[in-house]
């Protein structure tokens, strides 16, 4: 399916957005920790890449891959 970088742009946009609020309503994160944490992450550099097709799957199962990433970086630093 091809898509215009316009409407791709739209999508990371909207799952980025459900991203953080997801991290703020289920995991008690801040809005800036949130925000950081997705920005940081390997997912989000993954979403931003067309071929990765994350942005035609829901914001909840990209933020499973987006939970296992923060969970396996919080058990490193412990």
């Amino acid at each position: 399916m091809n898509i215009s970088q316009q409407e791709f742009q739209f999508m990371v946009e909207a799952i980025t957005s459900d991203l953080i609020q997801l991290l703020i309503d289920r995991d008690g994160y801040t809005l800036p920790q949130a925000v950081s944490a997705v920005y940081d992450s390997h997912i989000y550099q993954s979403l931003l890449r067309p071929q990765s097709n994350l942005y035609f799957q829901s914001a909840g199962h990209v933020y499973a891959y987006l939970s296992d990433e923060l969970k396996a970086k919080d058990n490193l630093s412990n």
